[in-house]
């Protein structure tokens, strides 16, 4: 296990820790460096960590994962705590494994620390609003996008969307984005993906995939609307679909220069961390296509965090909509310093984060 820490010159640490069969200190490193740009660009008083347990948490019983929950905090505490670093869930992590951790941290510290870790329960701490704030932030990043869209990008008046990965953060965009007019064609998971042209019933798929677990050919005639199954395919091929805006939302590095050539999409907007390669951000580049960066575009996660953070620390809470009321107003302040840049440096989207964000910590660094 490793907890990594890469900058705090504007505060406290702050990054999920991930439990992972894969996970390795260079990849840890890697993701906590992008959590310092990307607390700086969305103007949140952190710095950038990052954590993560090389272990499945699909193999190992409750009682097992408490007990290595337990353990790494036991392994970290005397480097973590509200004012020096905060930790948060990660990929295999969740709100039980922070009830743990938080636990075991009063535990060993002899008195109740709510503050000292994001992503709790709402029974212990946690806050409204917690839960759909990656995607919520993620639709209104894209709903300030499409407000000054360059005109060369041709965006049907009712956009055309395929979201790839239907976990937490892909359906509640997919939600959000349906709710607010958008076609939502083709959504898939790790076992498989559904494409209805007609656009596909969000709240219907949202509860067949509760109810099922995965994402199949079974679920067409619950979606589809109109008695006949929508079409299955792979979650590859999901990503060259002619539509206007693609939102991976899973993994990391599925846009490479192998397939770049083949998105057909105008916009590319990042939900999941690093989905885009760098040769293949070169291609998109020049093919035109607009990537809104990860940094910015799956900031309302941590930026929901930081309320919850400041709701623990003054132990007072609020409800879901003040919650995501303050996360829409940070996510547009966000953007609107990322138009700018764009606009001063004449940069892409992911040249000018990069420029506001770094430049926030160098010149508090100075």
């Amino acid at each position: 296990g490793w907890r990594v820490q890469h900058n705090n010159v504007l505060g406290p640490y702050k990054g999920g820790i991930r439990f992972h069969p894969a996970s390795n200190l260079d990849e840890v490193k890697a993701l906590a460096a992008l959590m310092t740009w990307k607390t700086s660009l969305m103007g949140l008083p952190y710095g950038g960590a990052k954590g993560a347990v090389r272990v499945n948490p699909h193999e190992l019983s409750e009682r097992e994962l408490e007990a290595v929950s337990r353990a790494y905090i036991r392994a970290v505490k005397d480097h973590i705590g509200p004012d020096r670093d905060i930790p948060a869930p990660d990929v295999g992590t969740n709100a039980q494994v922070m009830d743990w951790m938080a636990d075991e941290y009063g535990k060993l510290t002899v008195k109740p620390e709510p503050a000292a870790f994001t992503g709790k329960s709402i029974e212990k701490g946690g806050s409204q609003g917690r839960e759909p704030a990656t995607g919520f932030g993620g639709f209104v990043v894209l709903r300030e996008f499409l407000k000054i869209q360059d005109t060369r990008y041709k965006i049907r008046d009712t956009p055309i969307i395929a979201i790839q990965g239907f976990g937490n953060v892909g359906s509640y965009i997919a939600k959000y984005l349906s709710k607010d007019g958008f076609r939502v064609v083709a959504v898939s998971d790790s076992k498989g993906a559904l494409y209805e042209p007609e656009g596909i019933n969000i709240e219907k798929l949202a509860h067949e995939k509760e109810m099922r677990g995965i994402i199949d050919r079974g679920l067409c005639y619950a979606v589809s609307g109109h008695g006949r199954p929508c079409q299955t395919f792979s979650n590859e091929d999901l990503l060259t679909l002619p539509v206007d805006i693609l939102i991976p939302a899973a993994l990391e590095g599925v846009i490479t220069g192998k397939n770049a050539a083949g998105i057909r999409a105008k916009v590319v907007l990042e939900m999941a961390n690093g989905p885009v390669t760098p040769e293949a951000d070169t291609i998109l580049e020049k093919r035109g296509v607009a990537v809104i960066p990860d940094i910015l575009a799956n900031g309302g996660g941590v930026v929901g965090s930081y309320f919850e953070w400041i709701q623990s620390l003054d132990q007072k809470y609020w409800s879901e909509e003040v919650v995501l009321g303050k996360i829409e107003e940070k996510m547009k302040e966000a953007f609107a310093r990322v138009a700018e840049a764009k606009k001063e440096y004449n940069v892409n989207w992911r040249e000018a984060a990069y420029v506001y964000a770094i430049n926030r910590v160098a010149n508090s660094m100075i």
